[in-house]
This record gives structure tokens, sequence and C-alpha cells, in this order.
């Protein structure tokens, strides 16, 4: 799926730049990649930030994994292959949202390190932030918010990360938030600490 299969095609660069976006805007367009097990709470933050953030005036999406299978990727399964094209289509995505000046933020499993890595990859090491919302899977379990834990221990689901797929911890994220310890107001307060830090918002 990675082939560049299209011939005869060139970049073509307009007058407008990143740069001048940003300046219109006030902001930094960055991509913030939520990922952890189902259940984590990575949605429920993702939307939470959102939230926080456009009280403060900043220009922000949220990409959702269940969303976009609705649509973009909705020929795409849960096979470790369609897995892999599924981040690196969101990975290009965000990069577009990026470069328009936006705040992105992702909410996928993305249980693969590698598919992360290229999707930080496409940006600026200070232009991508990833953020592994962890939570003991025995939490997760018990949480289960669409019933999907319950169907893959009975079989109804295959490839279901956790059970009976793998999910790869982050190496080197740049927050890790245990959604099991802490609410979802404290991890809000922590992104936006370490944003502020970071100078991305003031």
């Amino acid at each position: 799926m990675t082939v560049q299969k299209a011939t005869n095609i060139h970049w073509h660069d307009g007058q407008i730049t990143k740069d001048n976006r940003q300046h219109l805007l006030q902001q930094n367009g960055i991509v913030i990649w939520f990922t952890g097990l189902s259940g984590s709470g990575k949605s429920t933050l993702a939307r939470a930030l959102e939230e926080k953030l456009f009280e403060r005036g900043h220009l922000c999406f949220v990409l959702d994994g269940d969303n976009v299978r609705h649509g973009l990727n909705k020929n795409l399964g849960f096979s470790p292959e369609d897995r892999e094209e599924n981040i690196r289509r969101i990975g290009e995505v965000a990069k577009l949202f990026a470069d328009a000046g936006l705040i992105a933020m992702t909410a996928f499993i993305s249980p693969y390190r590698k598919d992360r890595d290229q999707a930080r990859s496409l940006l600026n090491k200070d232009e991508f932030i990833e953020i592994y919302v962890k939570v003991p899977l025995e939490i997760a379990e018990q949480r289960d918010p669409k019933g999907l834990y319950k169907k893959a221990r009975a079989g109804e689901i295959k490839e279901f990360t956790g059970i009976s797929a793998p999910y790869e911890e982050p190496a080197n994220a740049e927050l890790i938030l245990d959604t099991g310890d802490l609410s979802l107001n404290e991890c809000v307060e922590k992104i936006l600490e370490y944003m502020i830090a970071k100078k991305i918002i003031k």
C-alpha cells in the first residue's frame, strides 16, 4: 500500500506557507497522537482537550478511530496489514491538518510501534506529541464501553488488541497518562502544562 503507483506527478507549493497560516491562527500546527488499548480513554481525553483548547481560542480537530472508519478507511479491516494502512493514512491526514496550522489530535489504538514512528517521521521533531493513554488490561475490560472485550473473549471478534492481537507500548512517548490513576481533568491539565512548557500554546 505504501508503494508509489502514481507517475508523472509533481509537488506544487503555494504562495501561502505554513508559517503564514500559523501566524494568522496564532498557534503552531502540530499533531497530538493518542495511543492505547480500547477503553483506555483516548477519544474521551482527546475530546476533552479539544474543548479546552477551543475555549482558549485554538483551532483544533480530533481524528477519531471509529469515525474515520466510517469514511476514509471504511475499506479496511483489522488485520495487521489493514491496521498498518489505517495508521499510514491517518498519519498523512494529520500531517495535512498540521500543515494547515491546526492542532490535530488522533485517537487510535495504533498498536504497532513502527506505524506510530512512521507517522512521527512525517513531521518535524517539535510537531508530534505522542501520548500513551495507559491503563491496565483488567481496567479496560471492566470499562468495556462498547462491549468489545466481552465479544473478543467469546471469540466473536478476531485480532482484537490486547486479547488476540498485540499492543506495543511506546518507547519514547512525550507523555504517559495512566487513566486508571488519573482523572480526566488531571490528564487534560497535564497535557496543557506540557503544551505551555513547550511553548505550543500560551
